[in-house]
């Protein structure tokens, strides 16, 4: 078996255990796949990630920096934009309702006490900046508490996915449950949901988890290119 650079191998599994995540789901991936395929034993590969929730959390990270930043181009409102945080779970929810891999790979994150962990502590930071406004007197803490509740809130609404209860519906009762959550008034919680299910939200969604995809790849591609460089 041909020997690697460390940062190669490491590398390789990134982009392979992604890409098998998101081809077959989080479930039906398995560390003797990736093995397998790279030609590694089991050893080196819990070497780099001690069990498959370190990889699921890899591609979390990657998924938190990729949505948002998408969600406040598609919003349009600025930086600080409470339309990006509902476009951000409508898209999810319209990703989970539609592609079963999809979901699988969200609840199983959502799951995961690490990656819960990567979402509150990308999201908390989010929220402060987003609902300030509505939240002057809160502490670090406080939104940290906020952002256990809205997790709460979001695994529920991508765990129904399919249910009887039409996905506007289920959209619009997440998105005001959140909003309330961080005291945004209720005529500016209407205006923001009416706006958001007027838009073609499951494009937005099918787009989303497109452009994911490809935003993966283009990561892993990237990490290789600068480790030949260097």
């Amino acid at each position: 078996m041909a020997r690697r650079h460390v940062n190669t191998t490491k590398n390789e599994i990134i982009a392979l255990g992604t890409k098998l995540i998101l081809e077959h789901g989080y479930s039906a991936t398995s560390p003797r796949m990736i093995c397998e395929e790279l030609e590694l034993s089991t050893g080196n590969l819990t070497y780099y990630f001690p069990t498959k929730e370190h990889l699921l959390a890899e591609l979390t990270e990657m998924l938190c920096d990729f949505q948002w930043k998408m969600m406040k181009k598609e919003a349009g409102e600025g930086l600080s934009s409470v339309m990006a945080v509902c476009l951000e779970l409508t898209a999810m929810a319209v990703m989970c309702e539609e592609d079963e891999i999809a979901k699988d790979f969200y609840l199983s994150a959502y799951s995961s006490p690490m990656c819960l962990e990567i979402i509150r502590k990308n999201d908390a930071g989010r929220a402060k900046e987003v609902f300030r406004e509505y939240c002057p007197d809160w502490s670090d803490e406080q939104f940290i508490e906020a952002e256990i509740l809205v997790s709460g809130c979001e695994y529920a609404t991508l765990m129904t996915a399919g249910d009887p209860v039409s996905l506007e519906t289920r959209i619009a009762g997440a998105l005001n449950n959140i909003l309330r959550i961080f005291n945004v008034p209720p005529d500016i919680r209407k205006k923001k949901i009416d706006r958001v299910l007027a838009m073609d939200y499951r494009k937005i969604g099918r787009r989303v988890l497109r452009d994911f995809k490809k935003y993966v790849d283009k990561s892993n591609e990237k990490a290789f290119a600068e480790l030949i460089k260097g």
